[in-house]
């Protein structure tokens, strides 16, 4: 069962009042998400080459999927994936938008820290580096995790081109348990 909590700004005077309201959704307890009709893929889990794909379809947004990421390789501690050149993520200097590439990264290092069958609460911290601008190449998005804590994860995540394998950005990440 996930709680959800919406936020109700009222303005009273020359304050705005913030009242919050708790609504209950049932959901599979275990992924703490819930899709109606569609069974959780917990045989997806630990995240193997041979279950990635079916849990990023079920795990991320449509939106991040129009990324495009595709070749996932997964090791124990570690996934990859490469972002193909997208004109839609593109800004007008033909670089690719940070927000693309955070998102990017964000997904590649979750699928790490699933390697071990841990179930995160999602995405605690991210810090990202951006190196130089990302620009008419595909990027490899390489996520790894540095240390699996009892209540969180650790990861680094680089991003670099495909063709040269210059380094594009740099994250750190850290998940809850």
């Amino acid at each position: 069962m996930i709680t959800e909590v919406q936020n109700t700004t009222t303005l009273t005077g020359n304050r705005a009042l913030v009242t919050e309201q708790t609504t209950q959704n049932e959901s599979d307890p275990a992924l703490g998400v819930g899709r109606p009709g569609i069974p959780v893929p917990l045989h997806c889990l630990p995240v193997t080459d041979a279950t990635v794909l079916e849990l990023y379809e079920y795990v991320f947004a449509p939106w991040v999927k129009m990324l495009g990421l595709r070749e996932f390789k997964v090791c124990p501690g570690i996934v990859s994936a490469m972002l193909p050149q997208n004109d839609a993520l593109k800004l007008s200097s033909c670089a690719v938008c940070g927000q693309a590439i955070m998102a990017a990264i964000d997904s590649v290092a979750s699928l790490s820290v699933g390697t071990t069958g841990r179930i995160t609460k999602g995405t605690v911290y991210q810090h990202t580096h951006f190196l130089r601008p990302a620009v008419n190449d595909d990027y490899h998005v390489r996520a790894e995790v540095l240390r699996f804590g009892n209540a969180s994860a650790f990861t680094e995540t680089r991003v670099s081109f495909a063709s040269t394998g210059k380094l594009v950005a740099h994250a750190s990440l850290e998940f809850a348990f």
